[in-house]
């Protein structure tokens, strides 16, 4: 099987992402289930494949983002979010938003290939209707 490429998965997920009702549904599954975009965003990639992954499998891409995640992305949305909330206060709000959301952006791209990274040690199984997001959904 050819190793799938971040710069595709990017693509992939900034054409996905762009679509308001998905950003909205993927925001909502982040902010009030705890999900990771990144995860799921690569869970819907592999559908888009035809490639299915397992519980186990699943498991480790979770265990591979979580520090990276808990630690750099997660500290980020929560100053952007901070700043927001006080922009009245912040004489050069505009700015110092356009630079977080370039680095957030950035720290998402390097996530989505540590996500690609991991994928590309799995064994995928090619299968005709994958439903990976419905593996995460499920998964505590």
């Amino acid at each position: 099987m050819n190793l799938l490429n971040s710069d595709h998965f990017w693509q992939f997920a900034c054409t996905l992402y762009a679509k308001p009702e998905q950003q909205t549904t993927l925001l909502a599954l982040q902010n009030q289930q705890g999900k990771n975009v990144n995860l799921c965003l690569l869970l819907l990639y592999l559908d888009s494949l035809n490639l299915s992954i397992n519980a186990q499998q699943l498991n480790t891409l979770i265990n591979v983002i979580s520090e990276f995640d808990t630690h750099a992305l997660q500290p980020l949305r929560a100053a952007r979010s901070y700043l927001k909330a006080n922009q009245n206060t912040i004489s050069d709000y505009a700015t110092i938003r356009a630079e977080l959301l370039s680095t957030e952006l950035k720290l998402e791209k390097q996530q989505q290939h540590m996500l690609i990274e991991a994928v590309n040690e799995f064994e995928l199984i090619e299968h005709a209707a994958p439903n990976n997001i419905e593996l995460y959904m499920k998964a505590t």
